[in-house]
């Protein structure tokens, strides 16, 4: 029997799931997409703490129109401007079991753009 897209999905990302962890000093990059949106979250797996998040739901974001993949990199132009001012400049990319291609990829260059080292 195949398995669907999501399933697939979900298997590919509980795999990166047991390398990819985010420290206090190192905390989680997490992506998640969906057919119109695109989410990121900075993660502490060991105190179980989101420090910050970004979407293409904010407001600034929202506001600018402009296409999937240039709407990605502003996700992660936000996110990185979000984390420097928590006080977290590097970090570990868990490209949540999507190929890193596309709006991931834009996304992962905006961060580094805004100053995130991964």
């Amino acid at each position: 029997m195949a398995l669907s897209k999501t399933d697939r999905r979900e298997r590919l990302r509980f795999r990166i799931r047991k390398t990819v962890s985010g420290t206090t000093s190192r905390p989680r990059l997490a992506v998640f997409r969906s057919n119109k949106e695109i989410y990121a979250q900075i993660i502490d797996d060991v105190n179980g703490v989101t420090i910050t998040a970004a979407s293409t739901r904010d407001k600034e974001i929202d506001a600018s129109k402009s296409n999937k993949i240039d709407a990605a990199n502003l996700v992660g132009k936000a996110i990185a401007e979000k984390a420097i001012k928590a006080g977290v400049e590097s970090i570990t990319f868990d490209r949540g079991g999507y190929l890193y291609h596309g709006r991931i990829k834009s996304l992962a260059e905006g961060a580094r753009e805004g100053g995130l080292k991964f």
